[in-house]
């Protein structure tokens, strides 16, 4: 598969709902989230600590995942953070199930929502 395409990393169900995981795609670190029979991509670096957010807390309600380090928490469908001390979103990718493969595709923007000021 191309860039474009998007690269295979791994089958769906080796990610249970409510949790994330780490993945590096082309030397980019990502959070990967799923939540029920949905799958969310965000760069695994909280904007605002410098912290892997694949070890924080997923709220599947609100479809966030919190920074494990001051509990920031960030949309998993655009990047922006929720509440402080984070004011800059992460980067979110394109994140899709094909065949019972996760996908991502690292062209999706950055989101061009307003950050938290």
């Amino acid at each position: 598969m191309t860039l474009t395409d998007g690269i295979d990393i791994g089958a769906f169900d080796s990610l249970e709902t409510g949790t994330s995981q780490r993945f590096t795609v082309e030397g980019v670190d990502i959070a990967v989230v799923r939540i029920d029979d949905e799958i969310y991509a965000l760069a695994d670096r909280c904007s605002h600590a410098d912290v892997s957010l694949s070890g924080g807390e997923v709220w599947d309600d609100d479809i966030e995942i919190e920074c494990p380090r001051h509990g920031s928490a960030f949309c998993l469908t655009t990047g922006i953070p929720r509440n402080l001390p984070a004011t800059e979103p992460v980067q979110v990718f394109d994140a899709r199930v094909i065949d019972g493969r996760i996908i991502i595709s690292l062209d999706r923007p950055t989101s061009q929502k307003e950050p938290l000021s």
